[in-house]
Order: structure tokens, then sequence, then C-alpha cells
């Protein structure tokens, strides 16, 4: 075999776009996950789910219809809640009786849009002001 020039800059380039490519390779870190955190996540999941199943409820739709929301709104609502928020919206509607239960997950979407409101993430209610501006 000849050692010709060329051959000698062929490898330092592919030597060069080998250490480029092995740098360019992003490190994956793996760690253990606990078991509360996986059921913790899930039950987010399954209260999320809950939430959403009870907006197919004919008088929760008949009522959101009457205030002028929209399911989608509701749907996203629910969606952003928080795990904290979350929780404490499952509380309240454990605690609520049977009788006014539909009509307690309406008021507490209400507390929640008033609130989203008044932190101008939203503007439904003209009555609410912003209190950011």
């Amino acid at each position: 075999m000849t050692k010709s020039p060329f051959f000698r800059r062929l490898a330092a380039m592919l030597a060069v776009f080998h250490v480029l490519m092995i740098a360019q390779v992003p490190l994956a870190n793996a760690a253990m996950i606990g078991t509360g955190e996986v059921l913790t996540e899930q039950q987010q999941q399954v209260d999320r789910q809950q939430l959403l199943s009870m907006l197919d409820d004919q008088q929760v739709k008949d009522k959101l219809l009457a205030m002028g929301v929209e399911r989608d709104q509701v749907e996203n609502r629910i969606n952003n809640l928080t795990s904290a928020e979350l929780a404490q919206f499952n509380q309240q509607l454990s605690e609520a009786p049977a009788g006014a239960g539909i009509v307690g997950i309406i008021v507490l979407f209400l507390v929640i849009f008033i609130i989203t409101d008044m932190l101008c993430a939203t503007d439904i209610f003209s009555f609410v002001k912003c209190v950011n501006r």
C-alpha cells in the first residue's frame, strides 16, 4: 500500500468526523422512579378522566350552555389543572352530597373560570377585572 497524501487527509477528515459524531450524541440519564411518583401520576390521570367524563352528563351540558361556556374551554381548563388543584377539586366532589354534585361541579367550574379571568389567562366574564392590568 502506498501512503499518499490524499489518503492521509481522507483518514484525518474521517477521524475528525468520527470525533464530532461522538460528541453530538446526547447522553441518556437513567434514574429510578419511585412507586409513589408513578401512583400519583396515574391517580392524576384517572381524576382528570373522571372530570372529563362528568362533562358528558346532560345536566352539566345544559348548565354550561346556559352560561355560554363551551365544552372545549372546560376540557382545556381541566387538562391544565395542577396536581394540587386537581386533588382539591376531587376532594370537594367526594364531600359533596349526591344531589348537589352537579351543582357543585358547575360552581367549581365557575370559580375556576373567575380565577383564571382574574389572572388574565382568559376573558370569559366581562364583570371580572384582570389584576395584572
